[in-house]
């Protein structure tokens, strides 16, 4: 399990943003977080791990800056943190967990949690909850970081959320948690009236039934009923992906249905032309003004936008408007 680093120099500082920077090394496009490997500049000598842009992954066509040899060795902890993230491996640091300033309430009292097997829904469904103050948890499943999200970016300046959280692995948000129960539990200690959660950019994939990051909601889902709370899925639905495995409702929502331990209600979205294969149990949501709703966020799936694959941003919509009906 080798890493494929290699050196270079910095040649260019493209965007910055707290936590996160868009370079380039030697002419290669890179990322940067900055929290963990430190502030970044031009000229500076960097180790960058080349490996999945090499193997030619459709989400990983940059490089990852590994170290900043000019700037950023011995890096104090954060203050205060002595919880692992990346535990025991070459990337571990520090940080300070939720659960370390106080007990957590050991239910979620009824707060409806939207779990989303692909980032690309976060969007539509932040929409569908305007003027709830909502905590985004991402999950693993795709990216770690946060701050790679321009969505998450996106969805704060529209005041469409109100508190981020990284779970197990995940980091980069307002609060780092635990695992995915104690960031739900967190979410709701820091006054969240609802909850989405999701995998980050980017999705791990198999071409399986459960060896795939989508499984992520699953497990918020199950965590959300386990603790008291009502648990809202958002439906992977597509008319146009170009795998028949996803087209219509998407294998990977059927497995994270039949693993995710119930939900309160299955939100589909009304007129949809797709075959439901839940008719019996499904609530019909009002998706008229989807498109409206999400003027001006960042709207694209696998390269697709809201006119190319219009159903698949109204199921998300879908889930965030039901759970906004269970909002107390």
């Amino acid at each position: 399990m080798p890493l494929t680093l290699r050196r270079g120099t910095v040649t260019a500082v493209r965007d910055q943003v707290p936590g996160f920077a868009r370079i380039e090394v030697d002419g290669t496009p890179c990322v940067a977080y900055v929290d963990v490997t430190g502030p970044v500049g031009e000229g500076d000598d960097v180790l960058v791990n080349v490996q999945a842009r090499e193997l030619g992954l459709g989400s990983g066509g940059f490089d990852v800056l590994h170290a900043n040899l000019s700037r950023g060795l011995e890096l104090p902890a954060q203050p205060g943190a002595h919880v692992m993230k990346l535990p025991y491996t070459p990337m571990q640091f520090a940080v300070r967990h939720g659960e370390e300033d106080g007990g957590l309430p050991e239910t979620l009292g009824g707060v409806p949690v939207v779990g989303c097997s692909l980032h690309s829904q976060v969007a539509p469904a932040c929409a569908a909850l305007r003027g709830v103050r909502v905590a985004y948890v991402q999950v693993p499943g795709g990216a770690l970081p946060l701050p790679l999200s321009d969505t998450v970016r996106s969805l704060r300046g529209h005041e469409l959320l109100h508190l981020t959280i990284g779970a197990g692995p995940c980091f980069g948000g307002d609060a780092d948690a635990v695992n995915v129960h104690s960031a739900l539990a967190l979410a709701v200690a820091r006054g969240a009236q609802a909850v989405v959660a999701s995998i980050g950019p980017g999705i791990v994939g198999t071409g399986t039934k459960l060896g795939h990051g989508g499984m992520g909601a699953a497990e918020a889902l199950a965590a959300a009923v386990w603790l008291g709370g009502r648990a809202v899925p958002a439906l992977r639905i597509s008319e146009h992906d170009p795998r028949e495995r996803h087209r219509g409702v998407s294998h990977h929502t059927d497995a994270v249905l039949s693993l995710s331990g119930g939900s309160d209600a299955l939100p589909w979205p009304e007129g949809c032309p797709v075959e439901n294969p839940a008719a019996d149990g499904a609530t019909v949501v009002d998706v008229s003004d989807w498109r409206e709703a999400c003027v001006g966020l960042p709207l694209s799936h696998m390269g697709r936008g809201p006119d190319d694959d219009p159903w698949f941003f109204a199921a998300a919509f879908a889930a965030g408007r039901l759970a906004r009906g269970l909002v107390a």
